[in-house]
């Protein structure tokens, strides 16, 4: 298959050419080039999302498939469409579980309801329009595209080329062994999907021309057990939990950011991370073992380095704080 790829330099649609060029695909990459390189065996074709006219070095030719990842941006989704619908054969967009208006429900799927579309360019703006934006995107492309869209939603994504600490902060800390401070057991819900294993199903459904609307997600399983699984291959580790309310009174965020515990969210947001992924496996998404996929997260702390300034998590002296105020 000749496949094009509007991206294709860092994390997910990096690791979906990497998966398509070993799997024998022909595999043309679309991106600045200046976040970083193509996988080895694939084709960089220079163009600036931000200047439509630039998409015309494509005009002319001819793909079986085309994913795109456009990340926050509605105007890129639609140049895109303009530009090359009529030369794709299959037509893949990721979106993001963020479409949803309901992030309270438990084991939503497909059919939930989502947020009404705005048609903005949100790159580095307003995380509020992440998920309207995102369902315009949807909208644009199930509209140009019809019975060739394969439209996917993933969770959180985690595993090589991650850089958002949401996951990895977590086997990258029991690493360091010591009284790891967590979340008390609320029965509250987690889930996300490895990066290889969105890659691998992307790729599949290219190939198979799959259609329709999918939450990318793995199962939902309760925070506390999830953690306490990371924990187990290490025996140095003293677990610590903490109330809600002994947090946020520490000062500790939920979810992401500075001085926060991620994974961790309100009640409120109970359903965030507990989507109902039957379609998706029914229809060929594959799940790794849990152990695998924390093995691919650690792989890549200790890529980026266990002692960086992070972009979510506790640093040492916050954890110890924090732990100091349970006392």
């Amino acid at each position: 298959m000749r496949m094009l790829i509007l991206g294709g330099t860092v994390f997910v649609s990096r690791t979906v050419a990497a998966n398509a060029v070993r799997r024998g695909h022909e595999v043309v990459c679309a991106a600045r080039g200046t976040s970083g390189s193509v996988p080895a065996g694939a084709t960089l074709v220079t163009i600036d999302r931000d200047d439509p006219h630039s998409l015309r070095a494509l005009a002319d030719e001819g793909f079986d498939a085309v994913i795109d990842v456009a990340k926050f941006s509605y105007p890129w989704v639609a140049d895109a469409l303009a530009a090359l619908a009529t030369r794709a054969a299959h037509w893949t967009f990721v979106s993001s579980v963020s479409v949803y208006s309901d992030d309270a429900t438990i084991g939503q799927n497909t059919s939930a309801p989502v947020f009404e579309p705005v048609q903005v360019h949100g790159e580095g703006g307003d995380l509020e329009l992440y998920g309207p934006v995102k369902v315009a995107g949807e909208n644009a492309v199930r509209d140009t595209i019809g019975d060739r869209a394969f439209i996917v939603r993933p969770g959180l994504i985690t595993g090589p080329g991650d850089t958002s600490d949401r996951f990895g902060y977590w086997p990258a800390r029991f690493s360091r062994g010591g009284r790891v401070l967590i979340p008390e057991d609320s029965g509250r819900l987690t889930q996300f999907i490895d990066v290889r294993d969105l890659a691998e199903w992307i790729v599949t459904a290219a190939e198979q021309r799959l259609t329709g609307t999918f939450d990318a997600v793995g199962p939902a399983r309760p925070l506390d057990a999830v953690l306490r699984d990371i924990a187990n291959p290490t025996s140095s580790c003293e677990l610590i939990t903490a109330t809600d309310e002994q947090l946020l009174a520490a000062g500790v965020q939920h979810w992401a950011g500075p001085k926060s515990l991620p994974l961790w969210v309100p009640p409120e947001l109970s359903g965030f991370g507990a989507h109902d992924p039957t379609a998706s496996i029914a229809a060929g998404l594959t799940i790794r073992p849990f152990a695998d996929a924390v093995a691919g997260a650690l792989a890549r702390e200790r890529e980026l380095g266990l002692d960086r300034p992070r972009n979510a998590g506790l640093t040492a002296a916050e954890e110890a704080e924090v732990l100091a105020s349970l006392a």
